[in-house]
């Protein structure tokens, strides 16, 4: 049997009981990335490869699995599902769709909330991005923003709570792209509080590419007869009743917000194109010349945020043509859009040259990614500038969260500590999973990550920032 038979009857046991990938692999074999190393051309011995067949064969009665029940109040009136860290293990029937299309996609999920909650990337982001603000010449009827990135919401939620120090009283259509279900929940339960402070505000989140997101339309045909198009009238005043109704479109989400990965590209696609359309029912008269309808909408926004929207190893060509080039095409008069991404030759890079030496996964820098996006623009570009900045202006710091005198004063430092500076570095280099178990099975990352920050008492990273801006008509 060789890898791709292997791994096929792994995908076809983990569709058939709803297990995801990662956990198949900690089950059967103590590997929570057998199945993606194998994706990748990965080998394994006859040993693994019987313990594998061991555990399906051991294994096919799906019922054993625990089914999720929603909670009941003591009234015996139905609660919202309780918004969970995971989707709801479904077993899918003969007539139901697949609930696990998505699993791989997920396989990092650990490395990323770690990330986000041990450094300050995100807080500095939507300073920076904030500070765009003052650029900005909104017109009538609203403010239009557009984040090809929502992650888990937290940049957003901080660049909404700038724009309304600023504009208080400008109705604000905010459209956000994101083909993580995860991301989605996590952006959704940090809205509540928005839609109380700011009630004149349009909020869609859409998985669509980047190409068709700002404009929230499809060009496949086939695509565009699936849409599912779902909106939401929040009723109530308060954040809490706000919570509530947010929080009941969990069932939906789960059902619709699906990805797989392309055969072509390996990259994350939906499974099929949604929008979700949020908004106070008390404001529908005032909201209602910007309320997109379906069939798409137009896009003329004041501000985009493309904050990481691609792979540091991706092509210089992909980055450009797929990614901010139809994102700079969406602007509006006086629009701008800001892109930030990962710049190295900081204490983070020198942990993983000490681990990998030579390694450097940011091969292109904003210059190089401006002249390719105003090469592809050609004529449609003459009405943009392109601001690479210098330096001081472009690049800004991030920290990772560390006390006071857990580096500078301890001639050792905590494992936890340790942990999480070498997790923020491996994931802000983007090194592929495979690699990383190679290297941690000698020790000497820990020995590298700690050598590195007693050398600077502290670890930072840099990100680079860029600006695209169209003239005011």
């Amino acid at each position: 049997m060789n890898a791709q038979q292997l791994l096929q009857e792994i995908s076809d046991y983990c569709r058939r009981t709803g297990l995801a990938e990662s956990t198949f692999g900690r089950r059967a074999v103590n590997d929570g990335k057998l199945a993606n190393r194998l994706r990748h051309g990965g080998r394994i011995t006859t040993e693994t490869l019987d313990r594998v067949r061991s555990f399906i064969a051991n294994n096919l009665n799906p019922a054993a699995r625990p089914t999720v029940i929603a909670r009941t109040s003591n009234l015996g009136h139905d609660l919202p599902a309780q918004w969970p860290s995971k989707a709801p293990t479904i077993v899918p029937t003969a007539d139901s769709p697949d609930p696990q299309r998505n699993f791989r996609f997920f396989d990092n999920r650990q490395k990323y909330l770690l990330f986000v909650n041990t450094c300050s990337e995100k807080w500095v982001v939507a300073h920076r991005v904030a500070l765009e603000l003052a650029n900005i010449h909104p017109r009538p009827p609203a403010l239009r923003l557009f984040d090809a990135g929502v992650g888990d919401g937290t940049v957003l939620l901080r660049v909404m709570r700038a724009m309304h120090d600023r504009f208080p009283h400008t109705p604000f259509y905010i459209a956000g792209k994101e083909i993580s279900l995860e991301d989605v929940r996590l952006a959704m339960e940090k809205m509540s509080d928005r839609f109380t402070e700011h009630p004149a505000t349009v909020l869609v989140l859409t998985n669509l590419a980047y190409a068709d997101a700002p404009w929230l339309a499809v060009k496949s045909l086939s695509a565009a007869s699936s849409m599912v198009w779902h909106e939401v009238a929040l009723t109530g005043t308060s954040a809490h009743q706000f919570e509530q109704q947010i929080t009941g479109l969990v069932p939906f989400l789960n059902q619709n917000w699906k990805a797989g990965v392309s055969p072509k590209t390996g990259n994350p696609v939906y499974d099929r194109p949604v929008v979700l359309v949020v908004y106070r029912e008390d404001h529908k008269f005032l909201l209602d010349p910007i309320i997109p309808r379906p069939g798409g909408t137009t896009a003329n926004y004041d501000l985009v945020i493309a904050s990481q929207p691609y792979r540091a190893r991706a092509s210089l060509e992909f980055k450009a043509t797929r990614v901010i080039a139809p994102l700079a095409r969406a602007l509006g008069s006086g629009g701008r859009l800001i892109a930030i991404h990962s710049h190295g030759d900081d204490p983070g890079m020198e942990i993983i040259q000490k681990v990998w030496p030579g390694e450097n996964p940011f091969i292109h820098d904003r210059h190089q990614i401006l002249k390719a996006v105003k090469h592809e623009l050609g004529s449609a570009g003459r009405d943009l500038n392109f601001n690479t900045y210098a330096d001081n202006r472009s690049l800004f710091r991030y920290d990772m969260h560390t006390l006071p005198s857990e580096i500078q004063e301890t001639s050792s430092i905590g494992t936890s500590t340790l942990f999480a500076a070498w997790n923020a570095a491996i994931y802000v280099a983007q090194v592929e999973d495979h690699r990383v178990a190679e290297a941690a099975a000698d020790g000497r990352y820990l020995e590298a990550t700690s050598e590195i920050l007693h050398k600077h008492g502290a670890l930072w990273f840099y990100d680079e920032s860029y600006v695209i801006s169209r003239r005011r008509a």
